[in-house]
């Protein structure tokens, strides 16, 4: 007897066998066993999720002579002759192939006469999206009102094509994508039961490979079984079969990249590729451990979420203090754009290797996520009193960034004397409280603050009140709102105990911002007479 692929081997034949959809069958044993019994379902989601043996296992169990709890026997002649495919109750189309309006008519002559045996007459169409405008016409009435003794069951991967008129005519069942632990779980059982010697890794591996797909999971196996036939599969032989890399790789790049080592990176992706991984691949599970380093940092149960050994978490949490949100969340951004690019690219490696540079490079880019990185690191050198080179400042056009930073680097003669304005006691103390920590607060409070009032500098505006001036209007749009200065007056009163009220503005054209405050009382020791402040 010829070999049968594994997937169509093991294809569920009761709703028992079937793993990751326990929603659907439940919901599918209950309307058995009730006689509740619908008109037309519609199966929705990706490929190898069960939607097409769900809908053979419940042609079967509607017709079966002695379903056992909502399930087919698989013993009654109607069971058999259903599996085999001798029964004309149970009719399986293809919408890819037989999508058009005749074919739809066929149906609807056929639908006429009641079944020759069992209950019902189900039609099963598969790939329902495909069926032409006209086809979908034809099908409205016949599946709104079919006989009593009619059962449509319509499967489809792309549930956006199907038209408003004939999804509300179904009830729609929504397939999930199938968990890792569950994938593995059946793969080990499978693999049990066929002999086939295999590490738990590789398998592990092989369902992390397959995207919540059975049949992808299965077809995999199959493939890693096939090309190391009578040996034991181990989790190197399926990485040197699918092309994939190990985690440990990842670590390493991760690590040159933030260490701005782009030789490194690319010494390591000539590696890679002199052992013939698929860069494909090996840049979608990059993005993943990115995705990682970041759940790592944004969330308190990480482990919970990330499936993997301790070792490895422990890996990750040692990288993921490496960098921040932001510069995670810019790798990710870049990789993905590189992933759209290199599925039909024919220099694949030379694509990859811009994406290394961009992130080791910043300064090379003058996209926005580069030049925060970049400002980034000119205040962790600034924090640390290491001196700041000033072609780092190349492509940072803002006024206040740039008279910022220059003023860090170090003094500059202005060509014209800036202004001193001299203020009460209270006003002046709280301003310059809040200027010298300005950097500390926007960094620690993050996220849109972070990213927003980057460019900002503080001023006085009356008794307990500061005002924040933007430089860029986007920026000012974004900061100026009530819940984002109400943010950073919460954090100003919890952390240094002051009631200051802030508001904003934006910075007029050709403004300086280098105005000097001084209080009333250092005012009057220099110039040794009384000053009168006048009352805005």
């Amino acid at each position: 007897m010829s070999y049968m692929a594994l997937y169509r081997k093991w294809r569920p034949t009761t709703f028992e066998d079937v793993k990751g959809q326990d929603h659907i069958v439940q919901t599918l044993k209950n309307q058995i066993t009730s006689g509740r019994i619908g008109h037309a379902y519609l199966f929705c989601g990706t490929r190898g999720t069960g939607k097409t043996s769900i809908a053979k296992i419940f042609a079967r169990a509607v017709n079966c002579e002695h379903p056992v709890d909502g399930s087919p026997c698989g013993e009654c002649q109607t069971c058999k002759n259903i599996a085999s495919g001798a029964s004309l109750n149970v009719v399986e189309i293809d919408a890819a192939s037989n999508n058009g309006v005749e074919n739809i008519r066929d149906i609807r002559e056929q639908v006429q006469y009641p079944p020759t045996e069992g209950r019902y007459r189900v039609y099963i169409i598969d790939e329902v999206h495909m069926l032409s405008t006209g086809a979908f016409n034809a099908l409205l009435k016949t599946l709104e009102e079919p006989p009593s003794y009619v059962i449509f069951i319509l499967a489809t991967t792309e549930i956006h094509k199907i038209p408003i008129t004939v999804l509300s005519r179904c009830q729609r069942y929504d397939f999930k994508r199938i968990t890792i632990q569950t994938l593995t779980a059946r793969l080990k059982e499978l693999s049990e039961a066929e002999g086939i010697d295999v590490e738990d890794k590789a398998l592990t591996y092989i369902a992390k490979a397959a995207d919540g797909s059975m049949r992808d999971a299965l077809s995999l196996l199959d493939q890693c079984v096939a090309f190391h036939f009578g040996e034991r599969l181990t989790y190197d032989h399926v990485l040197d079969i699918l092309g994939a890399v190990d985690t440990t790789i990842f670590s390493k790049m991760f690590r040159a990249v933030r260490q701005e080592q782009t030789t490194q990176c690319i010494y390591e992706l000539e590696e890679l590729v002199l052992q013939g991984r698929e860069l494909g691949q090996f840049v979608t599970d990059f993005i993943w451990y990115l995705r990682n380093l970041l759940l790592i940092q944004a969330t308190d149960d990480a482990e919970d979420i990330l499936d993997m050994s301790t070792d490895n978490r422990k890996l990750l949490e040692e990288d993921a203090k490496m960098a921040d949100g932001e510069t995670l969340m810019r790798y990710i951004r870049v990789f993905s754009e590189l992933s759209n690019q290199i599925r039909y690219a024919s220099q694949k490696r030379v694509l990859v290797e811009l994406a290394f540079i961009k992130l080791t490079k910043p300064q090379m880019e003058h996209s926005y996520d580069s030049i925060i990185e970049r400002l980034n690191k000119i205040e962790d050198q600034l924090e640390e009193g290491v001196p700041v080179n000033p072609s780092m400042l190349a492509g940072m056009t803002s006024p206040v960034t740039q008279m910022a930073v220059s003023q860090a680097v170090g003094p500059t003669e202005p060509e014209v004397p800036r202004e001193q304005v001299a203020l009460p006691k209270a006003q002046y103390e709280d301003l310059e409280l809040i200027r010298n920590e300005w950097g500390k607060i926007v960094r620690t409070l993050g996220g849109v603050i972070r990213s927003s009032f980057r460019d900002t500098v503080v001023e006085p505006s009356g008794e307990g009140c500061l005002c924040v001036v933007f430089a860029s209007v986007d920026n000012f749009e974004i900061g100026r709102r009530p819940t984002i200065m109400g943010e950073l007056e919460q954090y100003v009163k919890n952390t240094y105990g002051k009631d200051i009220y802030f508001k904003a503005r934006l910075m007029g054209t050709g403004e300086r911002m280098d105005t000097v405050y001084v209080s009333d009382e250092e005012l009057r020791e220099r110039i040794h007479m009384d000053i009168a402040i006048e009352e805005e």
